[in-house]
């Protein structure tokens, strides 16, 4: 399993057909990922543990009303667990040949972007669980002024595509 490129390397996928429309008519798609799995471990620790919870305190309380509120309780973490997953499935990191792309947003749709030639540093940082887990962290940097992309958290193979934008940022 691999990032996703324009020329089918790496997981043997095309690129998603939704990023297409983010670019213009001259643009390659050079390399397109989603944020790593590792970004749903929060939302899914809380939907089990509160599983587990309402379990066993339904089993532990007679009060049918109680238990009725617990399980609704719940089914507002599995709701929000649900909605963090469809948000996943459809945030791209896209590396392109003229732009650093970042589209969010499943209902409301951001797309973030840095031109290359506007990116005078960019670095990556692993934590130990992103190092355990295989994720990172890009950090870019323009002259002196705020953008609209400047960090990309949980990012899948940090090394090879902070490699492959470095290559093409000095070539």
């Amino acid at each position: 399993m691999g990032y996703q490129t324009a020329s089918g390397v790496g997981s043997g996928l095309k690129a998603p057909v939704a990023i297409n429309k983010y670019l213009l008519p001259r643009e390659v798609q050079v390399a397109t990922v989603r944020q790593h799995p590792a970004v749903l471990i929060p939302a899914s620790a809380q939907a089990l543990g509160g599983l587990v919870l309402v379990g066993v305190l339904t089993a532990t309380i007679a009060n049918g009303v109680v238990a009725g509120i617990l399980w609704i309780l719940w089914g507002v973490l599995l709701l929000r667990l649900i909605w963090k997953i469809f948000n996943w499935a459809v945030d791209y990191f896209v590396v392109t040949s003229e732009r650093l792309l970042y589209i969010t947003g499943f209902l409301t749709r951001k797309a973030a972007m840095m031109p290359m030639n506007k990116v005078t540093d960019m670095s990556f940082q692993r934590s130990f669980p992103g190092r355990l887990m295989g994720y990172g962290e890009f950090i870019i940097e323009s002259a002196g002024q705020n953008q609209a992309l400047d960090r990309v958290r949980f990012i899948p193979y940090p090394e090879q595509l902070y490699l492959l934008v470095c290559g093409m940022l000095f070539k």
